[in-house]
């Protein structure tokens, strides 16, 4: 789900323009015609912001937010990269979310990463990470060959740092968070309103199932996968 942008929001107005010149002619009045007699004089009046109670834009803003815009609305198509594809995984929890990528990355499977892990100072950090969110955002090549461990942090659905006892939660793209006395932590899903519950004493929830990984790199890792049935 692509978050919006309230500048480009803004800014569809501008498609309704074939080019700077008819946006110009937009802020221009019969009355201005009548007195001025000169199309391009009026448009000059236009630029100079004395036909507009808000923001005139120059030519170059106008054509650079157009663009902007034109490819807000339309983007180009391009086609997702599988950066695990053909490397050997050299430990579990690599190879599990590699087979785990092509489906987020298509929307069909939402996979939710717990994770307990020692920094190299020895001091635990835990946390809940949103897969799909963190490998859009981020080349995990590296991590697929080995060369480098994944870290919940202070941006994810869930971060502690057991030394600091420092504790955050952030809605993600994909979720929202829920805290209640009874049901404890509970993510929702964006997509189709369903519940991951991550209480190893309760049912992870509808269309989800929970797995535990056996990693020679991690202290601990539960894979959390949830079918998207329907966006609704």
């Amino acid at each position: 789900m692509r978050r919006k942008n309230p500048q480009l929001e803004a800014d569809k107005r501008l498609l309704q323009y074939a080019d700077y010149e008819a946006y110009l002619d937009s802020f221009i009045t019969k009355q201005d015609l009548c007195y001025l007699q000169n199309l391009h004089v009026c448009r000059k009046f236009s630029e100079l912001g004395y036909r507009n109670w808000g923001e005139t834009l120059s030519q170059d803003t106008f054509e650079r937010r157009y663009e902007a815009v034109l490819n807000y609305v339309h983007p180009e198509f391009i086609p997702y990269v599988l950066v695990s594809e053909k490397i050997a995984c050299p430990d579990a929890i690599h190879k599990e979310l590699a087979t785990r990528e092509r489906p987020n990355r298509l929307g069909i499977m939402s996979t939710v990463i717990y994770i307990r892990h020692e920094t190299e100072t020895g001091h635990e950090v835990s946390g809940y990470i949103d897969y799909s969110e963190r490998i859009e955002n981020e080349n995990w090549r590296s991590f697929f060959q080995g060369k480098k461990q994944i870290f919940p942090n202070s941006k994810d659905l869930g971060y502690y740092h057991w030394k600091f006892g420092k504790s955050c939660s952030n809605d993600s793209v994909n979720y929202k968070i829920f805290l209640d006395p009874y049901n404890g932590l509970r993510f929702q899903n964006r997509f189709d309103r369903k519940f991951i519950n991550v209480n190893p004493l309760m049912h992870p929830g509808e269309n989800t199932t929970r797995v535990r990984i056996k990693s020679n790199l991690y202290k601990h890792v539960v894979l959390f996968d949830h079918l998207v049935r329907q966006r609704v």
